[in-house]
């Protein structure tokens, strides 16, 4: 019970103070909350908003699952933006210069991206690892380099091609698209939902039922105590980060595999940083991750019912940032008062021994 009150209660709290600020910068603002809400949920069943939730919420899954591998060892993997936005673009260009039968040309894609993204993650890796630099320094510059370096490999002088007022790779054949399940006029839903899903089991299943998982999670909590139970730090570190930036180069497939089969100037950004929100919001557990993906897919797609009543969309960033921020606020109060109730506990248990009486403590 109290585990499972500490995992739940923060992101509860998380959000319903984020609802709460919303409603007074709304009222504040001369707009009904009700009606807000009410025009947000409405849109869920309008066009193809169900379907678009779904499918970003696969996106930002993946992205919250590669920060929540490098949090699990305490290790800030900010360059997941630069993995899955390089990643994407190198995949892109692989998959529209080859031509091989169906499902291999996806899954050779697929590796692509992976690979890519763990490549450019083994740059940070090493350097704090060998040099002990600090993994957001060199992440950070790590994203930098990487807009460069696609601003270049799509232009006309390197793989890009002029299609009508933007550029674009080659486009992928047929062959290499991942099929979704349509839905009619309610739209597509991407194949890589499946994917996501099965990436948030196998990181589950890491986590909880292996000898890796265990190690990561011991260097996490104390990198002394893990080295002195025979756990390598720097090979942990290394890996981590590969399998962090592996993870982020499958971000940007969904869409690429999905729906535009080329990577243009005008490809999705931003997805590395929702990801670091998204995972803070479900605590790097595979179940909360889902839930904040979902939550935040939701802000962001049905905010557009918000102009149809002449309430400002910026009132879902206001949410969104604060729900990081409250969230975590909720964490650090349920972890201050899940300590008193332990002391509590303790306290009543050397009581009842020192004196012969039964102890009972609320927790």
């Amino acid at each position: 019970m109290t585990h499972l009150r500490t995992v739940l209660l923060p992101p509860v709290l998380a959000v319903v103070f984020a609802a709460l600020l919303c409603a007074v910068a709304l009222l504040i603002n001369g707009d009904s909350p009700f009606t807000a809400l009410a025009a947000m949920i409405t849109e869920v069943g309008e066009g193809t908003t169900a379907v678009d939730i779904v499918n970003s919420a696969a996106i930002y899954y993946i992205a919250g699952l590669a920060v929540a591998i490098g949090f699990q060892m305490k290790l800030f993997n900010i360059g997941v933006e630069g993995q899955f936005r390089l990643a994407a673009c190198v995949a892109a260009i692989v998959g529209g210069s080859i031509s091989l039968p169906p499902v291999l040309h996806t899954l050779v894609i697929i590796l692509v991206g992976a690979a890519v993204g763990a490549l450019w993650a083994s740059v940070p890796a090493l350097l704090k690892a060998y040099r002990g630099v600090h993994e957001v320094i060199a992440s950070i510059m790590m994203n930098f380099i990487a807009t460069g370096l696609i601003a270049y490999l799509i232009s006309t002088d390197g793989f890009g091609v002029l299609r009508g007022n933007n550029i674009s790779t080659t486009p992928i054949e047929p062959t290499g698209h991942f099929p979704g399940i349509s839905f009619g006029a309610s739209g597509t839903l991407f194949g890589m939902v499946f994917v996501a899903a099965a990436l948030g089991l196998a990181y589950g299943f890491m986590l909880n039922r292996t000898r890796f998982g265990f190690e990561l999670k011991a260097s996490g909590e104390s990198p002394t105590a893990a080295a002195a139970g025979g756990v390598d730090a720097r090979r942990m570190v290394i890996v981590a980060l590969l399998l962090s930036g592996a993870m982020a180069g499958l971000i940007g497939l969904p869409e690429l595999l999905g729906r535009d089969h080329a990577y243009t100037l005008t490809s999705p950004a931003g997805y590395g940083f929702t990801g670091i929100a998204v995972a803070l919001l479900g605590r790097n557990h595979p179940v909360g991750i889902a839930v904040g993906a979902l939550l935040w897919a939701f802000l962001d797609k049905s905010a557009l019912a918000l102009d149809n009543i002449g309430v400002p969309r910026e009132i879902v960033l206001i949410m969104q940032g604060s729900t990081v921020l409250s969230v975590i606020v909720a964490y650090e109060i349920v972890r201050r008062y899940e300590l008193a109730a332990e002391q509590r506990r303790v306290a009543a248990q050397l009581r009842a021994a020192s004196t012969g009486a039964p102890a009972e403590v609320a927790s």
